[in-house]
């Protein structure tokens, strides 16, 4: 077991390697300079050199690269040479030195995602610190009641098969799954925040951390995450249904269930002791597959709900070309993407011994 989890973070850091690479690739082939855009309308020649040679513009894009994997890397190389864009500076890098060698020195950090272009050189991670636990949030109560409603239902429709209830949640699911969640989300906020606020007295918009009205406290709002949880839950609640219902179907069917209920269980005992943690396998593999997906996927519902997360910064980010939080919210997501699946694929083991005996 431990040998295959290692091997699981090795496949895991080789993915990440790609992902830096695609991301890096990706946004250096776009047009624009990144020295411009960082000083916008006030640039000059001198000032534009100097943004350059601090950042590192001026070098070849594989130099570039070199300097963004240097960066992102938690152990990374450093020159002592002041000039030098890779130079320890304690303003820029939170790094624990291990060793020098001649004019290098190799340091063990925290990941550096650069600085904003457009928030006055803001470091990447703090925007990132400031809006992914919102998004985090938010993404985990829309999979709870994904994962709740959905195991329920699921269960009721195998037991229930063919009959008119069975079919009403197959229509349901379906309508769930190919309604796009930028109209769900229009389409919540203008019923239940517009039409029925009198009865629900739910906002339109609104962020989880509000602003009282002198302007001096910040508070919690609840009640705002509520539409943006439920519109965010609709996809995978649908796909938890009808993944729920086929797996328990196939598992009641099996031989070790039939001999259960002729030893005497009741259906309820059967399912509860042994077909229920059997069935959730494929249930787990697309939870873990869409909450990944959440953290980056809730950028139409944040934005149109005016949720203050990930998605909504990514959006503002790119509509101003803010490079560096994009690249740095992207490699976020993608590394949540891979330890999720690896817990996942280490939980597997625990709801089916059949998986830990391969």
């Amino acid at each position: 077991m431990f040998q295959y989890i290692i091997n699981k973070i090795f496949y895991g850091f080789l993915t990440l390697f790609g992902v830096v690479t695609v991301i890096f690739l990706l946004f250096n082939i776009l047009p624009g300079d990144p020295a411009r855009m960082m000083l916008d309308q006030r640039e000059d020649t001198e000032q534009l050199q100097n943004i350059r040679k601090k950042y590192g513009f001026d070098k070849p894009v594989f130099t570039q690269y070199l300097y963004y994997l240097n960066d992102v890397s938690p152990l990374s190389f450093h020159s002592k040479n002041k000039d030098n864009y890779t130079f320890l500076s304690e303003g820029k890098y939170n790094a624990q030195s291990l060793f020098s060698a001649g004019n290098t020195e190799v340091v063990i950090k925290t990941p550096y995602l650069r600085q904003s272009f457009q928030k006055n050189g803001k470091n990447v991670s703090e925007v990132i610190k400031e809006t992914l636990p919102n998004t985090a949030i938010l993404a985990i109560v829309a999979i709870t009641i994904a994962l709740f409603l959905g195991i329920i239902l699921g269960i009721f429709s195998a037991l229930l098969k063919d009959t008119f209830f069975d079919r009403i949640i197959a229509v349901v699911s379906t309508l769930g799954m190919s309604v796009p969640s930028f109209f769900s989300a229009i389409l919540f906020a203008w019923f239940f925040g517009f039409v029925l606020h009198k009865y629900t007295h739910l906002e339109m918009t609104g962020s989880l951390y509000e602003v009282d009205d002198f302007g001096e406290e910040t508070y919690i709002q609840w009640k705002n995450l509520l539409l943006p949880a439920i519109v965010l839950g609709i996809r995978p609640l649908a796909v938890v249904i009808q993944l729920m219902r086929n797996s328990l179907l196939e598992t009641l069917s099996q031989d070790y269930i039939r001999t259960a209920k002729a030893k005497g269980l009741t259906m309820y005992q059967a399912i509860n002791k042994h077909a229920l943690k059997n069935s959730l396998n494929p249930v787990i593999t697309a939870i873990s597959g869409w909450f990944a997906s959440m953290l980056a996927g809730a950028v139409f519902v944040e934005y149109i709900f005016n949720w203050n997360g990930l998605g909504k910064e990514i959006v503002n980010s790119l509509n101003t070309l803010d490079l560096p939080v994009i690249m740095g919210a992207v490699l976020v997501v993608a590394t949540l993407f891979i330890i999720i699946n690896i817990l996942v694929d280490i939980l597997y083991s625990w709801l089916d011994p059949r998986i830990r005996l391969q």
